[in-house]
């Protein structure tokens, strides 16, 4: 487009290295690259536990608000901080993701550039707030994608979840009491007006395909006033002024110390918790074990005898996992039914009571347990949660996890082969309800627990319904189930494993 390219001259060349700005859809980054104090590393790119040993949240997400005005550079600034950070499970959230939906006769305003997006009302500001609350208590949230081309909201929304530091960015980040009640830090962009329409007449011309006319006018009419009137003024509450936006290279330096601070007094010890918790109590009610029949005392001889050859290890998993699979869906809710047989007559039966069964299995060793429940359930869902155990501070973290849409409404049996302290399996636990599965909804399954393990889960969860086929009363100081099966995930796969393994989850070198 010629009126961009004329633009271009006006500012400093875009850097290769950053990616084209995407305004109406939120961002989540989630790199790799460590968080190290002068004491230590605190973070991989995992995320360690944000609940305490009791299954609840301690620690809210860090929230930080980002205001200004429009083409201020606030998108710029949040991901420089992000960059400087070198933090997992960043959530960078855009107020533009908000705008209400229009009616008809604004859409007409819109299209001839006579509706006011720069006023308080254009925004969707319950929606903002409820969504904000949820990501800050750890929960998943969905966010509308505003298409700045047709005025409205796409169908698809995007899921985020699991964050440790929001940044919420937007012209409005400070116009309303209760969202301002949300926010832990607050961060003006001041940049000048002159630099803020040109960036906006190079956006709007060149991203959303508006003509040069159209955009002035909008500029004049609702834009300027707007910021004299509704944004400037928000800059007495912020707690850092930034000038010149990204190039105040210094003003963000502090931003990112503070930030540090702030979620060094947040981590957490979970497994040390465990260890040292509800020891000598008698197992609860929640608990259920597969009957110790001679068949299934055979089938654990073979599998947890050391020189089981892995062919046979396998072939008896299989067998155990079956018939686990088979007793936790006695669990299930049901109801009475009448069908007719073949020979005409009525037979008083039961059908599941519920809408749908979705299987989540904590990787690697939980995967092997996916077949036994598909062959008895049809057509089941299945999701999957990675989590690893950091090396350094012996904490689980999350890494990685794929789950049906809707899953809220449906029974969910989450599975993993063996349970020692119960630390994977709370955070696995945490992760469903923090989707909004209901507790009483989830069925953890498990070929053998640590009595330390059942005790967490159960006083964490009173609600979720704990299956396994035996539990071993010791975990010694590596964590290890005592007499335990050895780890799972290497007898099954062929792997070995590392010296200090533990029983619930593959390790990570951080």
């Amino acid at each position: 487009n010629s009126s961009a390219e004329s633009l271009d001259r006006l500012l400093p060349p875009v850097g290769t290295t950053q990616s084209p700005r995407k305004r109406t859809t939120s961002q989540c980054k989630s790199e790799p690259p460590l968080l190290r104090t002068s004491k230590r590393t605190i973070y991989t790119a995992g995320r360690p536990p944000w609940y305490n040993e009791h299954g609840t949240q301690s620690k809210e997400a860090f929230v930080i608000g980002l205001g200004g005005g429009s083409a201020s550079g606030k998108t710029t600034v949040a991901r420089m901080i992000i960059e400087a950070l070198d933090v997992p499970w960043v959530v960078l959230l855009s107020m533009d993701s908000f705008y209400k939906v229009l009616t008809k006769e604004q859409q007409e305003q819109a299209a001839s550039n006579d509706y006011n997006f720069d006023h308080p009302d254009a925004f969707d500001f319950d929606l903002i707030i409820s969504t904000l609350k949820k990501l800050k208590q750890g929960r998943s949230v969905k966010i509308p994608i505003y298409d700045f081309t047709t005025h409205s909201r796409k169908k698809e929304w995007k899921t985020l979840y699991g964050a440790n530091v929001i940044i919420f960015e937007g012209i409005m980040a400070f116009s309303d009491k209760e969202l301002l009640k949300l926010l832990d830090m607050k961060i003006f962009v001041d940049t000048d007006s002159d630099i803020r329409l040109v960036r906006r007449l190079r956006r709007d011309i060149s991203e959303r395909g508006r003509e040069i006319e159209g955009v002035i006018k909008q500029y004049n009419k609702f834009v300027k006033p707007a910021f004299d009137q509704y944004i400037q003024p928000t800059m007495r509450l912020a707690d850092i002024v930034v000038p010149r936006g990204s190039g105040n290279t210094v003003a963000i330096d502090l931003i990112v110390q503070h930030v540090h601070s702030q979620l060094e007094e947040r981590e957490l010890s979970v497994r040390a918790a465990l260890a040292s918790a509800h020891q000598c109590h008698p197992l609860p009610k929640t608990l259920s074990v597969l009957k110790n029949t001679p068949q299934v005392r055979g089938m654990h001889t073979i599998i947890r005898n050391k020189e089981t050859s892995r062919d046979e290890f396998i072939f008896y998993s299989k067998r155990l996992m079956r018939l686990l699979i088979e007793h936790a869906l006695s669990f299930l809710p049901f109801q009475s039914c009448t069908v007719q047989t073949p020979q005409g007559h009525d037979y008083e039966g039961r059908t599941y009571r519920g809408k749908q069964i979705t299987g989540v299995s904590i990787l690697r060793a939980g995967e092997t347990m996916e077949p036994a429940l598909r062959a008895v359930c049809k057509d089941v869902r299945i999701g999957t949660i990675l989590i690893q155990t950091n090396r350094y501070t012996g904490e689980p973290e999350l890494h990685y996890l794929r789950l049906p849409k809707d899953i809220s409404e449906d029974h969910v049996i989450l599975m993993d082969c063996t349970v020692s302290t119960g630390a994977a399996a709370m955070m696995a636990v945490r992760v469903l309800l923090d989707h909004d599965v209901p507790e009483d909804k989830i069925f953890l399954l498990s070929l053998l627990m640590a009595e330390m393990g059942v005790h967490s889960v159960a006083y964490a969860f009173p609600q979720v319904k704990i299956i396994t086929t035996a539990v071993d009363k010791k975990v010694n100081d590596l964590f290890r189930i005592i007499p335990g099966i050895g780890n799972f995930g290497d007898r099954y796969f062929g792997t070995d494993a590392p010296l200090d393994w533990s029983d619930e989850e593959d390790v990570l070198d951080a």
